[in-house]
């Protein structure tokens, strides 16, 4: 009688080499797949039944069917699997103790790295709601997402603070994202304690915006040096502000917007840090409430010629974009009010890059089919994109160890 496990045929092939994952291997290709595991040193040194390469595969997997045991999921990854000569037909899938161990050896830093070196804006030209004044509108944000309730989770993530002093049900994890406004395609993050804010998650992040960009971010994330860190990459930034701040006012330019100088408010250097200019838009929104909402922007663009006050008005309402990036990933991906399944603060780090890899993936395939069909990106469904990813998982096979 054959041992539970992979059965190993004469031939040396593996079982797993055959395991098809589909549409994700065209945005995630397994040379590059393979570059960043060794680059993490997490080649195996011996031959495995779950080698890294399909560790990373089905830690995007776990993403798509975010649902499922990680036996269901595996049975996903090799569904329509066909036998070939030389293998024995009588075999036995992976336990969960197997999978589990195989997630630890591959650890967070593969799929991190993965993301890093795949994901790009990816919006073309003509592609509707992407661009003002020739700048890719680029938004910048946070979340937080439940990871279950264990000693080294609660430890390393931290719980919210609950309104009534009481502590939450769930420690959580922070993600901080930039997104495609015209594609709500991901293509930088980090993540953190929930005790980590926003901004400090947002630095990196701010450091590696790119010429060319009109970064979007909320009146949460403004501070002198985070605007400081994120001008200076040369991207154009257009924050929303506190109406509270109160920027020292220089000139009045004919579109109402006025231009000033900002300084910082706090820190020992304060006195002697440069004052920088900037260009402010006030504006309200009449929704027809008694009190309509003030709005008040910074922006690099100095030049209303460039992007007049109402232009950047408009631009700004785009910053919603990845609010509903958020919903997709936490209520459509992951599945509505549903924890995080890692118990440990590598795995749960893991599966978020894998939720962001698969995010990426479908995002990718969806602007190619509203290239194809000349639809608008941004009005195509999700949740259909989603449902047929998952179907057409196994549609495509690979080597999934290196030979």
């Amino acid at each position: 009688m054959p041992r539970s496990g992979w059965v190993k045929p004469e031939s040396g092939r593996r079982l797993s080499d055959l395991v098809s994952v589909g549409l994700l291997t065209r945005v995630f290709p397994p040379d590059v797949v393979d570059a960043v595991i060794a680059e993490a040193g997490r080649t195996e040194q011996r031959q495995r039944s779950l080698p890294a390469r399909v560790m990373a595969y089905f830690s995007i997997g776990m993403a798509l069917h975010s649902e499922g045991s990680y036996e269901d999921v595996f049975a996903q990854l090799t569904d329509g699997l066909s036998w070939t000569t030389g293998w024995v037909q009588s075999w036995s899938p992976p336990t969960k103790s197997a999978i589990f161990q195989a997630r630890s050896r591959l650890g967070y830093e593969p799929l991190r790295d993965l993301f890093a070196r795949v994901a790009r804006p990816v919006a073309r030209v003509d592609t509707p709601g992407s661009w003002l004044a020739g700048r890719r509108l680029v938004a910048i944000d946070g979340t937080c997402v439940d990871v279950p309730d264990t000693p080294g989770n609660a430890e390393f993530f931290g719980r919210p603070p609950s309104s009534r002093g009481e502590k939450s049900a769930f420690p959580q994890a922070r993600l901080v994202a930039v997104a495609e406004c015209g594609t709500h395609a991901v293509f930088d993050a980090a993540i953190g304690p929930c005790s980590t804010s926003e901004i400090e998650l947002a630095r990196d992040l701010a450091g590696r915006l790119e010429p060319g960009m009109l970064v979007l971010a909320d009146r949460g994330l403004y501070g002198f040096k985070l605007w400081s860190r994120a001008a200076a990459t040369g991207a154009d930034l257009l924050w929303r502000v506190k109406t509270t701040l109160r920027p020292r006012h220089v000139q009045t330019l004919a579109d109402g917007s006025w231009l000033a100088r900002i300084v910082p408010t706090s820190g020992l250097n304060r006195a002697s840090t440069p004052p920088l200019n900037v260009r402010v838009v006030d504006y309200t929104i009449d929704d027809g409430r008694d009190n309509p909402e003030q709005y008040r922007l910074l922006t690099t663009i100095l030049d209303p010629d460039q992007a007049s006050a109402t232009e950047l008005a408009s631009a700004y309402a785009q910053r919603w974009e990845i609010e509903s990036v958020f919903d997709e990933l936490k209520s459509h991906q992951r599945g509505p009010r549903a924890v995080l399944r890692s118990k440990s603060p590598d795995l749960v780090q893991q599966e978020i890059w894998g939720h962001l890899c698969c995010h990426y993936a479908i995002r990718t395939l969806m602007l190619d089919a509203a290239i194809q069909s000349g639809h608008d990106p941004d009005r195509m469904s999700f949740v259909a994109a989603l449902r047929i990813t998952r179907r057409s998982l196994s549609h495509s096979s690979f080597p999934p160890s290196r030979p």
